[in-house]
């Protein structure tokens, strides 16, 4: 009976009063037995009754001389009792929809104000410990359990998707507009030329568009914002103002058994002078969507090994940069190892959110955002979780000039430039400004 009033297309119930429900459904068969019982003196006060309740009183007349066991229910008890069977099993189905409903329609404010409880309590023991306001290590393992690499497959997909060329100069200028590209140093300027966003996105630019510093021992290796540089003498290192990250998570364990038994720290065992006259520095270049998407050689060097470390696809923005802890080491990343002319040399490129690829084109055989499954949010420690290839033995091997083009993002991302330099070496820039390929970050003092 109470399947008549549930309309049939609904099948999420919002919750209501149990007891309410059971109140009612007694009172039904309340009403149905006071039915059957004021019918029943209508046939014994002489009133006769229809041909076809007449057989149904003469078989219930006779059953009661039959023996107990032998006994049946009359029919109209019967489908009373099967009525009834059936509206208990509707009720107690209309209840537990009534219940999955007010799960789904409450739990996820349960869960959002949860959330903001923690992110209180994180806020208010960041500020008792005089520490920046960070994530915590509960809010890291759910932003590492979103599907982020799913979706950076879906948009890299997308973008790589045929662009019909009405639709391009309103994609396009669209695009240009809302992250300020400027069309005009592109050696295609021209928006119909770009047959689907990833070609727009790693557009080549003019010949002489970037002017290579040839005084500087370092340039820029791409355009974009300076989040952080300095000294990188210690075993943790500044990812943004206040943050920290590993250098030993951030580029594996050290590369011979030599540098592993010297005993050292290990940003003293990465050099290789160990005289005393140098020092490890590092740079962090994050390159926002509108920016160029190429990356070059900041110096002349040589690279002898390279890694792979398939981590996760956060995003990489100055933000995020500043509230996730190791960051850099958490993201996936392509990592050369090699040898300036002062010492140890290493460049990296950081995967994002949105970042289809990371291209290298001396290195064909590298493949980046590879399917893994739907195992987010678990992986090991990122030291362990790499894969190394020797540069000299492969035909991979070869040399970079100053300015030499190195790869590309599909999108945007990060460069980080940890290399070793005389101690008298200083930066030329501040944190959070502009600069371009080309431009120079540092020189050494007292040098012509």
């Amino acid at each position: 009976m109470v399947s008549y009033f549930v309309p049939r297309g609904r099948f999420l119930l919002k919750a209501g009063n149990l007891r309410q429900v059971g109140q009612q459904q007694h009172q039904q068969s309340q009403m149905q037995l006071q039915v059957t019982k004021a019918s029943q003196p209508q046939a014994q006060n002489g009133s006769w009754p229809v041909m076809r309740h007449f057989r149904q009183f003469s078989s219930n007349s006779a059953s009661k001389e039959a023996p107990l066991h032998h006994r049946r229910p009359p029919p109209h008890k019967f489908k009373q009792q099967l009525n009834s069977s059936q509206e208990v099993v509707q009720v107690r189905r209309n209840v537990l929809a009534r219940w999955t409903g007010f799960l789904l329609r409450w739990a996820p404010m349960g869960i959002c104000v949860f959330g903001a409880i923690e992110w209180q309590l994180q806020k208010r023991r960041c500020e008792r410990d005089g520490q920046p306001r960070t994530a915590s290590e509960l809010q890291s393992r759910i932003y590492c359990s979103l599907p982020l690499r799913i979706i950076s497959r879906c948009w890299g997909w997308l973008a790589a998707c045929y662009m019909p060329p009405t639709l391009r100069p309103y994609v396009y200028g669209w695009y240009s507009n809302t992250f300020k590209v400027n069309l005009e140093e592109a050696q295609f300027p021209d928006y119909e030329h770009y047959s689907s966003l990833a070609e727009f996105f790693t557009r080549p630019l003019k010949e002489g568009a970037r002017t290579i510093d040839k005084d500087a021992p370092l340039v820029s290796p791409a355009d974009g914002k300076v989040l952080h540089f300095g000294s990188a003498s210690e075993s943790l290192i500044e990812q943004v103002k206040g943050v920290n990250y590993s250098i030993e998570d951030f580029l594996g364990p050290l590369q011979t058994l030599e540098q592993a038994n010297s005993g050292a720290p290990y940003a003293q065992a990465l050099k290789k002078k160990q005289d005393g006259s140098t020092e490890l520095y590092q740079c962090v270049i994050y390159l926002a969507p509108g920016d160029y998407h190429r990356f070059h050689s900041p110096t002349a060097w040589k690279p002898s090994i390279r890694r792979h470390f398939s981590g996760e696809l956060l995003s990489v923005s100055p933000k995020v940069a500043s509230w996730l802890p190791g960051l850099f080491c958490l993201n996936e990343r392509v990592l050369y190892m090699g040898e300036w002319k002062h010492g140890f040399f290493s460049y990296t490129a950081v995967g994002a959110t949105n970042v289809g690829s990371v291209e290298i084109y001396m290195d064909a055989a590298l493949k980046t955002n590879q399917w893994t499954g739907f195992n987010v949010g678990k992986h090991p420690p990122s030291t362990y979780e790499y894969n190394e290839l020797e540069l000299n033995q492969t035909a991979a091997a070869t040399e970079f000039g100053k300015g030499d083009l190195v790869g590309q993002f599909n999108m945007g991302s990060t460069i980080v430039l940890l290399f070793e330099a005389p101690k008298n070496f200083k930066f030329d820039i501040v944190a959070g400004q502009k600069i371009r390929v080309g431009e120079s970050l540092g020189h050494i003092a007292g040098s012509k």
